[in-house]
C-alpha cells in the first residue's frame, strides 16, 4: 500500500467513527478541507462513494461501512504492535484517552494525577467530561468510567474508588423559608435541581433506600442542569435541593453552608471503576495508569 493510500485510509475510518469532518480533522491534526480532499481522492479511486453527507450529519455508506468492517481490525493491530514495542522503553510512554463523569473527576482523578503524571513524564492524559453512557470503542477511548451498577456484562471492569454515598443538599437560607422533608416523598413538595441524563435526555430521579427496600423519586423544581458541580452552586445559591455525592459537598456541610436531609434514607453505590473491552491490546501506557488507579482498600488498623 502506497502512503497516501495509508493516509486516505485512516482519514476515512475517522471520518466514519466520528460522524463528523471536523471532530475527525481535530484528531489527526489536518484542516477540515484537507481531510474532505482526502476522502474524495479516496472515493475517485475506488470508483464508490463511501460517506453519505448532509448539513448536518456524516455516516457511511453500504459500501463505507462494509470497507470499516474490513480495515478496522488492521489498524487497530498496528496501533496494538506499536504500543507493545513501546514496552521496551524504560518506562511507558503515549496517551491515555478517557470519558467519564464530572464528578469522578474531583472523586477519584484529582487526588491521583499528580503524582501518576510526574511518575511518567512521558505519558499525557486526556480526560472527556461526559455524563451519559459514551460508546466507547465508537469513540475510541481506552476506558470509560462508570459507577459499577452501570457496567455492561461484556466489559473489563476495574474499581478505581470506594463506594459511592449521596446527599441531599439545601442551603440554610432554603430551610429558613421551608421545612426539612421528612421523608423522600415529601420532596415532591420542594424545590428541587433536577439533572438532566445526556444519552437518554430523562430527568435523573433521585434514588432512596431503607429497610431493604429501594425506590426513586422523580422530583420537580424551577432549575435544571447537565452537570453536578453547577447543581451543587444553586443549592449553595438557596435556589432549592441537589442530590450530589456526600465526598462532594462534605466540605459545605462542614463549614455550614450547606444542610444535609434524609440521611437516613440515601444508599451507597458501588464505587467507580474504569471499563474497557476484553478484547482490546492494553497499550503499556494505559496498563501503567491502571495499575496506578486501581483501588486497594486501607486494612484497618
Amino acid at each position: 500500500m502506497r502512503r497516501d493510500e495509508f493516509t486516505e485510509m485512516r482519514a476515512f475510518l475517522e471520518v466514519a467513527q466520528e460522524r463528523s469532518f471536523t471532530r475527525a480533522a481535530s484528531k489527526l491534526g489536518v484542516t477540515r478541507s484537507a481531510l474532505s480532499h482526502a476522502i474524495s481522492a479516496l472515493e475517485e479511486r475506488l470508483g464508490v462513494r463511501l460517506l453519505s453527507r448532509t448539513t448536518r450529519d456524516v455516516a457511511p455508506t453500504t459500501a463505507g461501512t462494509r470497507l470499516v468492517e474490513s480495515i478496522q481490525p488492521h489498524f487497530e493491530s498496528i496501533a496494538a504492535e506499536i504500543s507493545a514495542i513501546t514496552a521496551l522503553r524504560d518506562k511507558p510512554s503515549g496517551q491515555v484517552r478517557l470519558v467519564c463523569p464530572d464528578d469522578a473527576i474531583d472523586l477519584v482523578f484529582r487526588p491521583r494525577l499528580p503524582a501518576f503524571l510526574h511518575d511518567y513524564p512521558d505519558i499525557t492524559v486526556e480526560l472527556i467530561i461526559d455524563n451519559g453512557f459514551t460508546n466507547i470503542v465508537e469513540r475510541q477511548f481506552d476506558a470509560g468510567v462508570r459507577l459499577g451498577e452501570a457496567i455492561a456484562r461484556d466489559m473489563v471492569a476495574v474499581r478505581i474508588g470506594p463506594d459511592v454515598s449521596y446527599a441531599v443538599v439545601g442551603s440554610p437560607e432554603y430551610f429558613a423559608r421551608r421545612a426539612a422533608p421528612s421523608t423522600p416523598h415529601d420532596l415532591t413538595d420542594h424545590n428541587c435541581v433536577n439533572l438532566r441524563l445526556p444519552t437518554s435526555g430523562a430527568l435523573y430521579a433521585w434514588e432512596f433506600a431503607k429497610d431493604g427496600r429501594e425506590f426513586s423519586v422523580r422530583v420537580e423544581g424551577q432549575l435544571t442542569m447537565s452537570n453536578i458541580d453547577p447543581a451543587i452552586s444553586a443549592a449553595l445559591d438557596g435556589v432549592g435541593l441537589s442530590y450530589a455525592p456526600r465526598d462532594l459537598v462534605r466540605q459545605h456541610l462542614d463549614g455550614g453552608q450547606l444542610q444535609e436531609v434524609l440521611a437516613d434514607w440515601t444508599p451507597a453505590f458501588q464505587g467507580y471503576h474504569l471499563y474497557y473491552p476484553s478484547r482490546r491490546h492494553a497499550s503499556p501506557a494505559f496498563s501503567a495508569f491502571l495499575e496506578a488507579f486501581r483501588y486497594r482498600p486501607r486494612s484497618p488498623k
